[in-house]
């Protein structure tokens, strides 16, 4: 399950039977920055009883970090 969010791809997926996960990365492919360090992909969260609620975790940090990841 994969979708776009301001810029950012986000897919869930499970880990383990019940335990949803996302991970994000750029739409345009290019590495998300975290302090000027570059990374393919994030994997953020928690296990979440379903991917709907990985997914809208992954919102949450897109919407408070997506800003500094791209500078």
């Amino acid at each position: 399950m994969t979708q776009t969010y301001d810029e950012y791809a986000i897919e869930a997926f499970e880990m383990g039977r019940g335990q949803w996960h996302a991970r994000i990365r750029r739409a345009d492919s290019r590495p998300v920055l975290i302090n000027g360090h570059p990374f393919p992909t994030l994997q953020v969260g928690f296990a979440w009883d379903t991917p709907e609620d990985a997914i809208a975790d992954a919102r949450q940090h897109i919407d408070r970090f997506g800003r500094k990841w791209a500078a």
